[in-house]
């Protein structure tokens, strides 16, 4: 029996196990880019976990832990950020 491929517009719709390819393609190209991504969903899962533990009336030592490790993911996530950012030198040299 033939098995139809979805199709979307005129490309076939792309295979989920094909994904990981383009991703590490991308990381390759914008590696800056793709570790700030990489934190980004790293800080998402724990402001998700602080919201469930303060929602369950979890006060202590462990919320101010995972609260820290958020406050960190951010921080880094700022570093990045900013290398990503032009310097005023910059723009002279390409001038």
């Amino acid at each position: 029996m033939a098995t139809q491929r979805q199709r979307t517009g005129n490309r076939p719709a792309t295979h989920p196990m094909q994904q990981p390819a383009a991703d590490k393609f991308l990381a390759r190209r914008f590696p800056i880019q793709h570790e700030i991504k990489k934190l980004q969903e790293e800080l998402s899962a724990f402001n998700e976990r602080i919201v469930e533990l303060e929602n369950e009336g979890h006060r202590g030592h462990a919320m101010e832990v995972l609260k820290a490790n958020a406050m960190d993911f951010a921080r880094q996530i700022d570093e990045l950020r900013s290398l990503l950012v032009p310097r005023r030198g910059d723009f002279d040299r390409l001038v």
